[in-house]
């Protein structure tokens, strides 16, 4: 039934509203992706949108046409007038048993909402397509001025914004350092770069930051996040698996610049492609990553169902930025994914032979056949480099020629390189079993009601891509994972430059030009600079899906390299810096914070691929592991140093240094991690063998530096933070130093407890309570806030 109102009232109303809206909006125009939609998502669409299963009223306000229909009912949205139109009525209404959404939802309508409302409807009730739907449009740039820079000028402008300043050289160049290869620039790096006025010295910088092999470790933290890597299954009892050449597969990628298309291509049917060779049967593996049970009792249609869905929910978060997980058992009730459109997908994988993993045995690392035995794939190019090295050098060796007028000191010289080198061949001259994936006949795939994997009374269905996107015409054969590949990196599909270009702002700007990094459907943040997300991801395509070039366009900025400090301005009228208009400062992600304290330490092993490292970890940590039980046993060698991009990820029980620090279990695709500031995070900066054994070592190298106390204090200081310290900040340290040297002088167990951490041999030519107290100091250091933050 109609809510009717007086007319005097309904008037009132009605112009209050109206009134409302244009002090909230101004001048500017309302637009419904971005002011009406977002309402209509999160408070109508659960009932009244795509889900037909579920949709009260017969009414769709997600379609213009049943919004404004009048059949069998009041229209809900009469365009032009606010106050004739049901919708209007029923969110205004004080009628606890009319108004909507109803009390039960637990959602409500502010009046702001309501005013926005009305003035759309008052404007005609316009609907526009989903904006992440539309294939993106690139806009025309100025020649001569940087495309980012020209179209984020144009919106400042609009808004009469200005800019913060560039920031300093030596804050450029250790955001740029820690952005692109995840670790602290070198105090050389630093006075080369702040003392250098040559113009092109950035770009240059650039460019070699992004050919260091140490890039594609830093681009590989962020693609494990989102396929969710790990070495362990997940269920059960967690044991592990056979991945690692995938996670130097990856690396290699980047560090080689991969087009993403082929990148792409590779991992969702490296198997299919023709000469498919080893490359691509380890890329292959990136379908067999998601959980799996080894338990002898699982019922096998279960969890071929549960392997099904985690890789379609996989698929959407990686490259659709869409929760096709929401369709397993109904229609989406937000986007129009239909509870069809999941299992043509799901169908698309019904290749996948993951009948042979049901070995049943509980035995760790646990066979996940079909498997190969292969070379890591930056160990075989690192084999290779050291074979050739290792052949020159014999050959000047045992040249006759060359030992007449070779003088002892190069032959020497050229022993010690080939020692060397063949101590590291045999290092690197690994094989290592890696899951692939394998095609067999496709098992069928039914539509499960309510996703019951025990009900077989739905349809067949064919693989295929949803008819809301574009389509993909295969000439009447059956739809591949080649082809869901070629159809992913289409010039004409709307999502997947977006999505990736999105993730990469989001990288280098701490949030998204849509913060939903993970959804861009109804649900999704319509982009603060939609303009700019649409250019990027034009562009990306253009360039050939050429990561490096996008990566680049972004750092050369002017925008990148502005200051995050607020001015005064934009604190108070942009304060979460959805404008831009300035950097922005966040806290390192987990594997980096680690990483920094080896490298300012001088323990970091820069050894790139091959196996993975297991750093220290608290004792017991694992004694609620079965099936079977374990213990973990920490690398005793030069392993205890390498990047955490290594770290062994133990999905269960991940690393606690990891969790401290918000790394993700790896269970489910990760878009954006979350930053947490815990007592904990303090207390591992504090505790954690790895940053106990990284200070003491950054003290040892600080005594052993020419000078007073205050010359080594600031020593440390620049190492670590890039910069020159301030008299009070070492005023404060000098305090530490004295109270420290006074406390481990009267407690000389202390000492020895403090020196005894980590496997690093202690240095017997310094006083050891000096170096407990250097390494409090060290400590201190490393727990700054500063420390752990991208400025």
């Amino acid at each position: 039934m109609r809510v009717r109102f007086p007319i005097i009232r309904r008037f009132v109303i009605a112009t209050l509203l109206l009134m409302i809206a244009d002090g909230l909006r101004g001048e500017e125009r309302l637009i419904y992706n971005r002011d009406v939609r977002p309402i209509l998502a999160d408070k109508c669409f659960a009932c009244h949108g795509p889900d037909a299963g579920h949709r009260a009223a017969d009414l769709r306000l997600d379609q213009r046409e049943s919004a404004v229909s009048a059949t069998n009912r009041q229209p809900a949205i009469v365009p032009g007038k606010p106050d004739a139109s049901e919708l209007i009525a029923r969110i205004s209404s004080s009628d606890s048993e009319l108004v909507m959404p109803p009390a039960s939802t637990g959602k409500t309508l502010t009046a702001e909402e309501i005013a926005t409302l009305s003035t759309w409807i008052a404007s005609g009730a316009e609907y526009q397509p989903h904006w992440a739907y539309v294939p993106p449009v690139k806009p025309v740039v100025p020649d001569g001025v940087h495309p980012i820079d020209a179209l984020l000028a144009r919106s400042h402008q609009a808004r009469q914004l200005v800019p913060a300043e560039l920031a300093d050289g030596a804050t450029r160049l250790r955001r740029l350092s820690f952005d692109l290869v995840g670790l602290p620039p070198g105090v050389e790096d630093v006075d080369r770069f702040v003392g250098n006025a040559n113009p092109q010295a950035y770009a240059e910088l650039v460019d070699r930051l992004l050919e260091s092999p140490h890039y594609g470790e830093r681009m590989a933290m962020l693609w494990f996040d989102l396929v969710r890597f790990a070495d362990t299954v997940g269920y059960h009892g967690d044991q592990e698996h056979a991945a690692q050449p995938y996670r130097d597969y990856v690396i290699r990628a980047f560090h080689q610049n991969k087009p993403f298309d082929v990148f792409t291509r590779e991992q969702l049917a490296g198997d299919l492609l023709p000469n498919s060779g080893d490359e691509q049967k380890i890329a292959s593996c990136y379908n067999r990553l998601l959980q799996t049970s080894h338990e002898g009792g699982v019922q096998v249609k279960e969890y071929l169902t549960k392997y099904e869905s985690d890789r379609i929910r996989n698929l959407g978060g990686v490259w659709l930025g869409a929760t096709l997980g929401c369709a397993e058992c109904h229609d989406h009730k937000y986007d129009p994914i239909s509870q069809r459109d999941f299992y043509r997908f799901a169908a698309i994988f019904a290749d996948v032979d993951d009948l042979r993993s049901f070995n049943g045995k509980d035995i760790t690392p646990t066979l996940r056949e079909p498997e190969i035995t292969v070379a890591s794939p930056l160990e075989k190019d690192r084999a290779e480099e050291l074979r050739a090295e290792i052949a020159t050098c014999e050959h000047h060796l045992l040249s006759a020629a060359d030992v007449l007028t070779r003088p002892l000191e190069i032959t020497r010289r050229l022993e010690e390189v080939w020692r060397n080198r063949t101590q590291e061949l045999a290092q690197v001259d690994n094989l290592y079993r890696c899951m692939v994936t394998e095609a067999i006949t496709p098992r069928p795939i039914r539509i499960r009601p309510r996703g019951d994997w025990l009900d077989e009374s739905g349809p067949i269905v064919d693989p295929g891509v949803p008819d809301w996107l574009p389509a993909a015409d295969v000439g009447g054969r059956r739809f591949t994972r080649l082809d869901l590949a070629e159809w992913l990196t289409s010039g004409q599909h709307p999502l997947t430059a977006r999505i990736f270009v999105n993730r990469l702002w989001a990288l280098y700007f701490g949030t998204g030009l849509s913060r939903s990094l993970d959804d861009f459907g109804a649900q999704g943040e319509w982009p603060s600079e939609p303009e700019l997300l649409d250019w990027l991801a034009c562009e990306f395509v253009e360039s050939g899906w050429n990561i490096k070039h996008m990566v680049r366009l972004i750092v050369t900025s002017q925008a990148y390299q502005r200051s995050s400090q607020p001015t005064p301005e934009l604190a108070a009228r942009d304060p979460e810096n959805r404008w831009f208009a300035r950097q922005s400062a966040f806290r390192l992600p987990a594997e980096l914070i680690r990483d920094n304290a080896l490298e300012v330490s001088g323990l970091l092993v820069k050894r790139v691929g091959g196996a993975k490292a297991k750093p220290y970890q608290p004792a017991g940590y694992f004694q609620f592991l079965n099936f079977p039980k374990r213990d973990y046993a920490a690398d005793a060698d030069d392993g205890q140093y390498r990047r955490g991009v290594y770290v062994h990820w133990q999905r269960q029980y991940l690393h606690p240094m990891l969790r401290a620090f918000d790394a993700p279990m790896r269970e489910e695709c990760t878009a954006k991690r979350a930053i947490s500031n815990t007592p904990l995070a303090a207390l591992t900066l504090l505790n954690d063998p790895t940053f106990l054994e990284a200070a003491r070592n950054l003290a040892t190298n600080a005594l052993r530096q020419p000078g007073a106390d205050d010359e080594r204090l600031n020593w440390i200081w620049k190492r670590t933070l890039s910069r020159a310290a301030q008299s009070d900040e070492i005023e404060n340290l000098r305090s530490v130093l004295v109270e420290s040297r006074r406390e481990f002088g009267a407690y000389p167990q202390a000492t020895a407890s403090l020196l005894g951490v980590g496997v690093s041999a202690v240095p017997t030519d310094v006083d050891h309570v000096e170096l407990a107290a250097w390494t409090t100091v060290c400590r201190v250091i490393l727990n700054l806030h500063e420390t752990i933050t991208r400025n």
